[in-house]
């Protein structure tokens, strides 16, 4: 029996090339929060919590078996005639829960975090090019924001932030790998469109100055910087951080350290990334 199951864009569960997805909202969100903790027990607690919030009607565990049921039915259909009945194996019942029971490599989040795992212990020990090739293969297998096609309970929503946090994470690694092996050029318009995506994040503004004053480009990383200034004052009242600061000043004297491949790289952790 082979599984493919991707939550990192639209919801894609399919067995044996079956595709296995509801088309019903509440049935495809029971998938998704299953699908996204593959191999892991989901308490009966928290699925209701995922479909119905704190308004859970009276009738909340007899409708949960409903979509159980349905979701089994699909699965079933993608079996050949004589592993009908492994569809309850596949969609597990215990007594606190319900788990999909597949191999971990078949969910792509799955497969993400372990070459995102892989990427940051590169970069740590200073391979950035090994680094830069298994980061870029992790980011590759994203699609889209996570479950873009199911709606989104509370449950869910701290899934899909989680891996979004770690996806921002893993990008500006991968562009700090790239900009010390010298892709500055190449990483100028991927990094103009992160800041304008995420103008508040501070690192990926530092890397964008830097590649404009390594690409030939002192005055375009000043007014980089002018642009965000502008905007922490406009929105919050406050300066760029110290950290930006400093990389301001050295491009106004043209700090030698600017050329030097490994200046202000360092590991972005999510609250470093938030500046």
């Amino acid at each position: 029996m082979r599984a493919e199951i991707n939550v990192l864009g639209t919801l894609e569960v399919a067995f044996n090339d079956v595709c296995v997805v509801p088309t019903a909202r509440k049935t495809r969100q029971l998938l998704a929060i299953l699908a996204i903790n593959a191999g892991s027990v989901v308490h009966t607690s928290t699925i209701m919590e995922e479909l119905w919030g704190t308004r859970m009607p009276r009738s909340a565990a007899g409708t949960l078996q409903t979509y159980v049921l349905h979701v089994r039915r699909l699965i079933r259909r993608a079996l050949p005639a004589d592993q009908a009945d492994a569809s309850h194996e596949i969609l597990a019942t215990s007594h606190t829960g319900y788990t999909l029971r597949v191999e971990p490599e078949s969910v792509d989040a799955v497969r993400y975090a372990r070459l995102s795992a892989m990427g940051r212990t590169a970069e740590r020990a200073g391979d950035h090019a090994r680094a830069d090739q298994l980061l870029d293969a992790a980011l590759a297998l994203w699609r889209g924001p996570v479950l873009v096609d199911v709606n989104i309970g509370p449950q869910l929503e701290i899934e899909t932030m989680s891996l979004a946090e770690s996806r921002l994470t893993d990008i500006a690694l991968r562009i700090d790998a790239g900009l010390v092996l010298g892709r500055h050029h190449q990483l100028l318009g991927e990094l103009a469109a992160l800041c304008a995506r995420h103008p508040y994040i501070e690192h990926f503004h530092a890397q964008h100055m830097l590649a404009l004053y390594r690409s030939g480009r002192p005055g375009q990383a000043l007014e980089a910087y002018q642009g965000l200034s502008t905007t922490m004052h406009e929105q919050f009242g406050v300066d760029p951080s110290p950290r930006l600061r400093q990389l301001h000043h050295a491009l106004l004297v043209g700090d030698e350290q600017l050329d030097d491949p490994r200046f202000m790289v360092n590991d972005p952790t999510p609250d470093a990334i938030a500046g």
